[in-house]
C-alpha cells in the first residue's frame, strides 16, 4: 500500500520516442530545408559581424547607445567591447552574438503574431498559455534532445533550442502589452471608424511598444543564458569556451569567456531597455 501501483503504466516515453522517430524519417526533407535556411541566416549574420572591422562595429554600437541614452552608455559599451577584444575573444563573441541575434529575430517574427492572436480570441490564449508555461519550466537541456534528433549536431539545432527557450517571453509581453491598452482609447478609435487592422497598427501596437520592447529585451537575455547549454551540441562561440574551460579544468579560460558573456548581456540589456522610451516618444 505504500508503493505506487505498477499494474498500469502510461507509456508516454515510448509515444514520444515513436513520434520523434517518425518525424526524423518522414520529415527529413522538410527539416533539411528548414535547417538549410536557418544555417544560411546564421552564417550570413556571423559573416557580416566578422567582416565589419572591429573599430567600425564598436563605433556603431557606441553610436546606437549614445542615441538611445547618453554618452555614458556609449563609452561603457565601447570600453566593454574593447575589453572583450583584448581578451582574445572577439571572434567567439561575434559567433555568440550572431546566434543571439538570429534567435531574437526568429522570436520576434514568430512571437509577436502569436501574441497578437492571443489578444484577439480568449480561447487561443487559453490554449497557448499552458504551452508557454511548459516551455518556460522545462529544463533547458531538454530542448537539446529534439533539436539534436531532428537537425543533428551543429549551429542549427543550437539556434532552434535557443529560439524555443527564448520565444515565450516575446509572446507573453506582446499579449500583455496589447491587453493593457486602455479601453477608452480603443473605443475612441472605433468611434472614428477605424478598422480592426487600423486599430492594431495605429493604436494598439504603438501604445504597447514599450512592453513589447521589454519582452524583446528579456528574449535577448534568455538567448544569452542559453548559449553555454547550446554549445554542447555545436553552437560554438563563447559558450564553447566556457564548456572547454569546465571540461579541461581551465578556470581562467572559462572565467574570461563568462565575463565576456556578461559584458555582451549588459550592453544589449542597457541598449534595448532604453530603446522603448525613445520609440514611444517618437510615436507620440
Amino acid at each position: 500500500m505504500q508503493e505506487f501501483p505498477d499494474f498500469f503504466e502510461l507509456p508516454l516515453e515510448k509515444w514520444i520516442d515513436r513520434g520523434v522517430n517518425w518525424l526524423t524519417v518522414e520529415g527529413d526533407a522538410f527539416f533539411d530545408a528548414i535547417g538549410g535556411g536557418l544555417l544560411q541566416l546564421l552564417l550570413w549574420l556571423e559573416g557580416a559581424l566578422l567582416w565589419i572591422p572591429w573599430y567600425v562595429l564598436i563605433a556603431a554600437v557606441a553610436l546606437v547607445a549614445w542615441r538611445v541614452k547618453d554618452w555614458r552608455l556609449a563609452a561603457g559599451s565601447a570600453v566593454g567591447m574593447v575589453f572583450i577584444g583584448l581578451l582574445g575573444l572577439w571572434e567567439a563573441s561575434m559567433q555568440t552574438l550572431a546566434i543571439v541575434l538570429a534567435a531574437t529575430l526568429l522570436a520576434i517574427v514568430v512571437g509577436v503574431p502569436i501574441g497578437i492572436a492571443m489578444t484577439r480570441k480568449d480561447w487561443i490564449e487559453s490554449l497557448i498559455r499552458p504551452i508557454l508555461d511548459m516551455m518556460q519550466t522545462l529544463p533547458s537541456f531538454v530542448y537539446l534532445i529534439p533539436a539534436l534528433m531532428l537537425f543533428g549536431l551543429g549551429k542549427v539545432p543550437a539556434l532552434i533550442a535557443t529560439f524555443i527557450y527564448a520565444v515565450p517571453l516575446s509572446i507573453r509581453f506582446t499579449n500583455l502589452g496589447i491587453r493593457q491598452v486602455p479601453a477608452d482609447v480603443i473605443e475612441a478609435a472605433e468611434a472614428f471608424g477605424a478598422t480592426q487592422q487600423q486599430q492594431l497598427f495605429k493604436v494598439q501596437l504603438p501604445l504597447a511598444l514599450p512592453t513589447i520592447m521589454a519582452g524583446i529585451n528579456q528574449t535577448i537575455m534568455m538567448a544569452l543564458a542559453m548559449v553555454v547549454v547550446a554549445s554542447m551540441i555545436g553552437a560554438g562561440g563563447l559558450g564553447s569556451e566556457v564548456l572547454n574551460g569546465i571540461s579541461r579544468l581551465e578556470v581562467g579560460r572559462g572565467f574570461v569567456a563568462g565575463i565576456s558573456i556578461v559584458i555582451l548581456a549588459i550592453i544589449m540589456d542597457r541598449i534595448t531597455q532604453n530603446m522603448a522610451p525613445a520609440r514611444a516618444k517618437a510615436v507620440e
